[in-house]
């Protein structure tokens, strides 16, 4: 199982040896170190953590500058943790990069979907918009919500408006297009979470990875 951390740079398009264009997504992912693995003995599961892009010492509080200083791993400004399967070994202090990687392989990548605030339930859920004629003033407004005689209440989970977006969304089976190594550039086909310059987590696919 490969991991890292990076960030979503932007998207534009490359072209195949075929002549094909291929819309890609690029992320700068690693150099990341590896600052602390977890066991069944001691925690209860497989697990390490990593970290990710240099941090100033006097921006990490007294806690986490004592949480570098065990693993002996530099001072990252992100940490991210990743579940292991059972045999997989890795070494505080190891590093990983997008070297690791091989292109043409499928990634799972996580990242925070864009926040669009409060919005109304026809942006939010796809509602239909009301009639625009004969009078109407029920045009973008939500329509009945509940029975007036038998619930006489409105049911938990119903549809309506509020915030939008800023969600953990994950998208499966991202083929990886190009890595560049000088730059720490990964190149992935098709879109991922996240606006520009936001942290993604990047692993390869659970699923489906024999699929070419």
């Amino acid at each position: 199982m490969k991991m890292i951390l990076g960030k979503k740079i932007g998207m534009t398009q490359i072209f195949a040896e075929s002549g094909e264009v291929i819309p890609v997504t690029v992320i700068e992912a690693g150099p990341e170190v590896v600052t602390q693995v977890k066991t069944v003995e001691t925690d209860g599961y497989n697990a390490v953590q990593v970290g990710y892009e240099d941090q100033k010492a006097h921006r990490v509080n007294k806690p986490m500058t004592g949480h570098f200083a065990k693993s002996g791993a530099p001072l990252k400004k992100y940490l991210a943790e990743f579940r292991v399967e059972e045999g997989e070994t890795y070494e505080v202090g190891q590093v990983i990069t997008v070297a690791d990687f091989e292109p043409g392989k499928k990634l799972d990548i996580t990242g925070t979907s864009k926040g669009k605030g409060t919005q109304g339930n026809i942006k939010r859920h796809g509602h239909h918009r009301g009639p625009m004629t004969h009078g109407s003033k029920h045009k973008r407004l939500a329509g009945a919500l509940a029975a007036g005689t038998y619930p006489s209440r409105v049911f938990k989970g119903n549809k309506a408006p509020g915030r939008m977006g800023r969600e953990t969304v994950t998208v499966q089976n991202v083929v990886l297009v190009k890595i560049d190594t000088d730059r720490n550039l990964m190149l992935v086909k098709g879109a991922v979470p996240g606006g520009k310059g936001s942290l993604v987590k990047i692993r390869y696919a659970v699923k489906g990875q024999d699929d070419k």
